[in-house]
């Protein structure tokens, strides 16, 4: 988008996809101002580099900044390698354990190669809150703290429940706030964004700048992104997350599986196709096209167009033309070993995943978390649960989304688990 597009434009850009802008009317006075006078808004994001790879839940909000920086303000990635010292408590139910200076500064140096994947790295302000973290004095830090009361810190949900279930908070938690506050001061930013879980860091940011004689910035938030799963925030450690460096194959397999519904926040949330569009599309498109176009530009957005034309060709040549590879091995189970109690009637389809009909001969009920451990294809019980429980499991191209399933004796199915691609057959 032009950088000279009008106030009007460029708020219809920047609200697209946001959960909060506060407030809306600031945002509009100080783009206003502006355009008149041609000195871009300071806009700034802070992350803490507490892990070394990013996924797609986090590019939400740097897409974000991306859209201040298509509109020519100035967008300021700003790495929190002071704050990271302290942990975030946001969302915490007990003290985050501390990393080693060497663990920050090396997530650091991998958060810098990944977020230009998505901003432009020759208009982005790098910067590192111990550039002046690390300077404070003890005066500095007594007169900070003066800013805020103690009530007001536990005013926060998470202090204020592990004060109200008697759980510990240390006190270098209490600073987290006020030193991420400071950082807006120190930056002079006109805006700041975070995801809606931060809003109580980024509002302490504008109280701050206020008692600092600066002009408070507009905190604009956007959604925490839903997983795989469709359900629980996109995290590494539940499963169910798209890392950004991940293979285009895998990433492009992944966006394929989530549901039809889901399919239409990933648009609103990690593309830059307006609100019309996909309001159009929605009316108009099939389903299954309109989710391979989303696979498709995301897969481009952190791969290449040509990465994303042959993720398509191959996942389409291994999941709908379910062309496998001679190769893959053959698995037999035991019934017995998988073998679930009870008969199939008609009347329980909702108690287990319809795998072969029912009124097929020889069929059975079987655990298929205890199918994918007897194939070599999970180490646990507990493991192939969670990976079914994310829609990560394929058995003949269809979704396996419960662990109770109806089969076939002595038939063939071509089971997927992400990379792992077995032939199984249960037999008595």
């Amino acid at each position: 988008m032009s950088t000279f597009a009008s106030v009007d434009e460029q708020l219809t850009y920047l609200k697209k996809g946001s959960a909060e802008v506060i407030r809306e009317a600031e945002l509009r006075a100080k783009l206003e101002k502006s355009r008149a006078t041609g000195k871009p808004l300071r806009v700034k994001l802070g992350m803490d580099p507490t892990a070394p790879d990013l996924h797609l839940g986090h590019t939400v909000v740097l897409r974000k900044l991306k859209h201040f920086q298509d509109l020519g303000h100035t967008a300021i990635f700003l790495i929190g390698d002071f704050t990271g010292m302290i942990g975030d408590p946001t969302g915490r139910s007990a003290t985050r354990p501390p990393l080693t200076r060497e663990q920050i500064e090396e997530n650091a140096e991998t958060y810098k190669a990944q977020v230009f994947k998505i901003l432009d790295a020759k208009k982005t302000v790098v910067d590192f809150n111990r550039r002046w973290m690390g300077q404070f004095t003890s005066d500095d830090f007594v007169r900070l703290m003066a800013k805020y009361t103690v009530s007001q810190l536990l005013e926060r949900e998470d202090f204020h429940k592990r004060f109200q279930d008697e759980k510990p908070i240390s006190v270098h938690e209490l600073l987290y706030p006020l030193v991420q506050g400071y950082d807006s001061v120190a930056l002079e930013a006109d805006v700041e964004l975070g995801g809606t879980d931060q809003k109580f860091n980024l509002l302490v940011g504008r109280e701050l700048q206020r008692s600092y004689g600066q002009e408070s910035q507009v905190v604009l938030t956007t959604p925490i992104l839903e997983g795989l799963d469709g359900v629980q925030k996109m995290s590494k450690s539940l499963g169910n997350a798209i890392g950004i460096h991940e293979p285009p194959l895998e990433m492009y397999g992944k966006i394929m599986s989530i549901s039809d519904e889901m399919m239409w926040r990933y648009y609103e949330l990690l593309t830059d196709v307006q609100v019309a569009d996909i309001e159009k599309m929605k009316r108009e498109a099939h389903p299954m096209q309109a989710k391979k176009e989303l696979a498709r530009r995301i897969v481009a957005d952190f791969h290449s167009a040509d990465g994303a034309t042959k993720a398509e060709a191959d996942w389409a040549r291994q999941f709908q033309k379910n062309e496998v590879p001679s190769e893959v091995e053959l698995v037999s189970i035991p019934l017995a070993r998988v073998n679930a109690p009870g008969t199939v009637e008609l009347r329980d389809a909702n108690s287990y995943f319809d795998l072969d009909s029912p009124t097929l001969p020889d069929i059975r009920l079987v655990w298929f978390d205890k199918v994918l451990v007897e194939a070599g294809m999970a180490e646990s019980r507990t493991e192939a649960a969670r990976k079914i429980s994310v829609n990560a499991v394929q058995a003949d191209g269809k979704r396996v989304n419960r662990p109770l399933v109806t089969i076939q004796l002595g038939s063939e199915k071509v089971v997927r688990l992400g990379k792992k691609i077995k032939r199984v057959s249960i037999s008595e």
